[in-house]
């Protein structure tokens, strides 16, 4: 059984130029990601109907405290492995494997012993037994087979999303079938504990390499050393990008994480998975393009199109539905969420489209900016969100978010890029500028046309969704003829690289 699997593995293997390995990866990590993340997003629906809005506040507020224990020890060990030139990296595999369980063993007890502490910041005693059972999951990443890094090291994300996403099949069975034996909020706990125990024994069973606890001094201080800035930035990453969603729990209060939580996930996941995917393949196909600077411009461009093609319509459609979508699929109880999830989606809209310089920079060995930029957010998101709250709650927050990222993080973002990589700033804008109109219009025209009609929100919700793609693509279709738009010439490149 284990050897058909890795058989059946390697008949697909992306091969071919860095280009075609690349957009093969990519085609693999969609296809996964969609269909995990598919499942993750309906067992969320499930619950939403089984739990309360404050079930999941409480353990979003378990999830921020892992995520920051997580990101505040964060060493880059990772992406010094991808970045790193040599091929073979297995001599410091070891030490990396020594390095990651000593910090699962350190999240572990610091949650362990903190649990009552940062339960009482947000006056919240019933949320302790949450943290200490969701940090066992760092032990258990702690031990997974570091040999696992080759898979994304050598853009074989074939490998890399069957193992990493199909622990969201397993967290959507254990998930939902706690839930319908005990609706209680120790379902959302178990299934994401679940993940964690599939994924650490799975790590061992596609990937022949065996970890065995040696420690290379000179190797861990090379990592470490370039993770530095992959730690700060890991740092600040959690200040601006859950840094609101502590706010809100300790701000207002559980329920209204729990709003928020959910309306984030929602409207920034379609355009963020899509990015995400990109960013991930992007990163070492771009770490392998450092020295030839004319490749990098124009695979950084086709990325950029690409992504605004897909994204730019998938947020504004988020946008729109959200008002049939919440009352139809989660219920009234969560109608409370519609305006942060409309005003999030935007988020997304700006996430997903800049996502991609990310990648540029850890792979040009500038991993620092990754983390100046970030702090710029982090200080201009801590001016705004506390007026922003007492003044319109929940939307306030949200459009701080929203705000910071249009501005001026956005400008600043293309400015980075375009100097690092010698591609003129205003390309960028080009490139998202087509994307923008072709929604813009199917935005305008959907909202205008709901807004006239008289119907039931199940109706509303199941015309809009089919319409918003046929009037996003009719529109795409004549500016691509009308147009210098080359998103044509991307996708056939594409559908050729499959031929």
């Amino acid at each position: 059984m284990k050897s058909r699997l890795r058989e059946l593995l390697a008949a697909v293997v992306p091969g071919g130029s860095i280009l075609q390995r690349t957009v093969r990866s990519g085609a693999w990590s969609g296809a996964i990601k969609v269909s995990s993340r598919f499942l993750q997003i309906l067992m969320l629906i499930v619950l939403a109907r089984l739990l309360s809005p404050r079930q999941f506040g409480l353990v979003g507020i378990a999830l921020l405290s892992l995520s920051a224990t997580r990101r505040f020890s964060q060493i880059g060990l990772n992406s010094a492995l991808i970045q790193h030139e040599d091929e073979n990296v297995d001599t410091y595999l070891d030490t990396t494997w020594c390095l990651e369980m000593a910090r699962g063993a350190v999240i572990f007890g610091a949650l362990l012993l903190l649990a009552p502490v940062i339960a009482g910041l947000f006056d919240e005693p019933s949320a302790t037994p949450l943290i200490r059972v969701i940090g066992t999951g760092p032990l258990l990443y702690g031990l997974r087979n570091p040999g696992v890094i080759y898979f994304r090291k050598d853009l074989e994300f074939h490998k890399q999303f069957v193992y990493k996403v199909s622990g969201g099949f397993v967290q959507f069975l254990v998930g939902v079938g706690y839930a319908l034996v005990s609706p209680t909020v120790w379902a959302l706990v178990f299934a994401y504990i679940s993940a964690d125990v599939f994924r650490f024994g799975l790590s061992y069973f596609i990937h022949d390499y065996r970890p065995w606890p040696s420690f290379d001094v000179s190797a861990a201080k090379e990592l470490v050393d370039y993770g530095k800035w992959i730690t700060a930035s890991s740092i600040l990453y959690f200040l601006y990008q859950q840094g609101d969603d502590a706010f809100v729990g300790w701000f207002i209060s559980a329920t209204a994480l729990g709003f928020y939580q959910y309306a984030y996930r929602i409207a920034d996941t379609p355009s963020s998975e899509v990015s995400e995917i990109l960013a991930s393949v992007s990163f070492p196909a771009y770490s392998k393009l450092q020295d030839s600077p004319a490749e990098l411009r124009e695979a950084l461009l086709a990325t950029t199109r690409v992504t605004g093609f897909v994204t730019i319509p998938m947020a504004l459609g988020i946008a729109l539905i959200a008002p049939s979508f919440v009352p139809v699929v989660l219920g009234d109880d969560w109608t409370r969420m519609i305006r942060p999830m409309q005003l999030l989606a935007l988020y997304g809209l700006f996430h997903s489209i800049t996502r991609n310089f990310g990648s540029v920079f850890k792979a040009l060995d500038r991993p620092d900016i990754v983390a100046k930029m970030s702090a710029i957010r982090v200080a201009c998101i801590a001016v705004l969100i506390w007026p922003a709250a007492e003044r319109f709650g929940l939307e306030g927050v949200a459009l701080t978010v929203v705000g910071v990222y249009a501005f001026p993080m956005l400008p600043l973002d293309v400015y980075f890029v375009s100097r690092l990589t010698g591609v003129d700033a205003t390309a960028f804008f080009r490139e998202w500028f087509y994307p923008l109109v072709a929604a813009s219009v199917m935005f305008g025209g959907l909202w205008t046309a709901r807004g006239m009609a008289e119907t039931s929100l199940l109706v509303e919700l199941a015309v809009l969704i089919p319409a918003g793609f046929v009037v996003y693509s009719a529109v795409s279709l004549l500016l691509m003829r009308y147009s210098p738009w080359q998103i044509e010439g991307d996708i056939r490149s594409i559908a050729g690289s499959f031929g």
